[in-house]
């Protein structure tokens, strides 16, 4: 039933996007100045998540490659490299040039060695950049004239305010495309586009599809996810093509595994912190922060710890419950 399992996962990039032609042609004319060997603005992609903002910039930048062969690309997820030292170095590793660093290699010797790698355009994607804790990274990226960023985030607002005064003015100027929740029509079409690409003819009939639609709820993600769980499991089972029953048992399963997933990529201190709200069922912040301070050797700052919080609700990891001094943590129901 399976012919190509890459396209059931969320991070294959298509040779053609379905829908997002706007957002795509905005991209690639913020970056059209590096055909003329000029530095673009720094492009910021906003939304929740979900609604192909890595999809999109991964596409756009190789179309670009396509046109610049001699343009350099690197993608960092700043959930994994969330420090300056992982950063400069993810970009030095993905241009060949990081070669004899360790760990004890100071940060200025990393951004020395970038600074020298002129000799070609580099077009660095960060994605969840609010995830970063030291933000002054994006200072340097921004200071070398042959280094562009797109920068992906979920909220505009959310991510300046984690800035310190110097980013914040060297990034205002950035180009902003914003992307909104997927209709139902427009993911039946981006599922029917994989289950062509990945299935074989008739394994998922378009009334099945619009169910998975309906169920991920504009998430592509979560689409994807339900998908890939459902023709897994017919094939398992020797069907022909998904049923009734196998997407009935697939769609809370693929959003336990998605969940599970996210919960694995969490790092250290926001395990921590999600871990706490478990045991707890429902607390409010002030009580977590002190479960929080008492449960590690090197405890953030708060405002490092509401981001967190943030970012877990955006991957409806936890919910926020009540405005303010009223606010309660808990977990997202599997139901």
């Amino acid at each position: 039933m399976i012919v190509d399992d890459r396209v059931l996962h969320e991070d294959f990039v298509p040779s053609e996007v379905v829908h997002r032609h706007e957002e795509v042609n905005h991209l690639s004319e913020t970056l059209e100045p590096l055909l003329s060997d000029a530095r673009p603005e720094t492009a910021f992609l906003f939304g929740p998540t979900g609604v192909g903002k890595t999809c999109i910039a991964r596409y756009t930048v190789d179309q670009l490659c396509e046109q610049l062969p001699s343009v350099r690309t690197v993608y960092v997820n700043c959930w994994q490299e969330y420090t300056r030292f992982r950063v400069l170095y993810s970009v030095l590793e993905a241009i060949d040039r990081a070669f004899d660093i360790h760990r004890s290699t100071p940060k200025d010797e990393l951004f020395r060695r970038l600074s020298d790698a002129d000799d070609q355009p580099i077009v660095a994607i960060l994605d969840e950049v609010d995830q970063l804790e030291e933000t002054e990274v994006l200072y340097d990226l921004h200071r070398l004239p042959h280094v562009s960023l797109v920068l992906i985030a979920n909220r505009e607002e959310e991510l300046f305010a984690s800035f310190d005064d110097r980013v914040r003015s060297r990034l205002r100027a950035g180009t902003r495309v914003q992307f909104d929740r997927y209709g139902t029509d427009e993911l039946v079409a981006i599922l029917e586009e994989r289950a062509v690409q990945g299935l074989e003819p008739g394994a998922i009939d378009e009334r099945h599809l619009r169910t998975v639609a309906d169920a991920a709820a504009g998430d592509a993600r979560v689409g994807i996810g339900i998908l890939r769980s459902a023709v897994r499991r017919a094939d398992r089972r020797g069907l022909e093509s998904v049923t009734d029953d196998v997407l009935a048992e697939s769609i809370p399963d693929a959003r336990t595994a998605i969940r599970r997933k996210t919960v694995e990529q969490l790092i250290e201190h926001q395990r921590v912190l999600y871990d706490l709200i478990a045991e707890a069922g429902e607390i409010e912040p002030g009580e977590l922060y002190a479960a929080y301070e008492a449960a590690v050797d090197d405890p953030k700052t708060n405002r490092t710890l509401r981001n967190y919080l943030t970012k877990m609700v955006h991957y409806d990891l936890i919910e926020a419950v009540g405005e303010r001094r009223g606010r309660t943590y808990r977990l997202v129901d599997d139901e």
